[in-house]
């Protein structure tokens, strides 16, 4: 059974996607329940976040 984490590994970030990191970050969420709610891994997530100037609350 394949790790649900890289189900989707490499797939592009749809605008839905990125708005929706857009606003849990601005909401203050943590990276994990970031990456959880998009269902990708923390490190997607901080990669786009960095591309985006995005800041998250808790970068580990």
């Amino acid at each position: 059974m394949a790790d649900a984490k890289f189900e989707r590994h490499r797939q592009a970030w749809t605008q839905d996607e990125i708005q929706k990191l857009h606003t849990l970050a601005k909401k203050g969420m943590a990276l994990k329940a970031i990456a959880k709610a998009l269902t990708r891994s923390e490190e997607s997530v901080k990669v786009r976040a960095k591309e985006d100037s995005l800041n998250i609350a808790k970068l580990r």
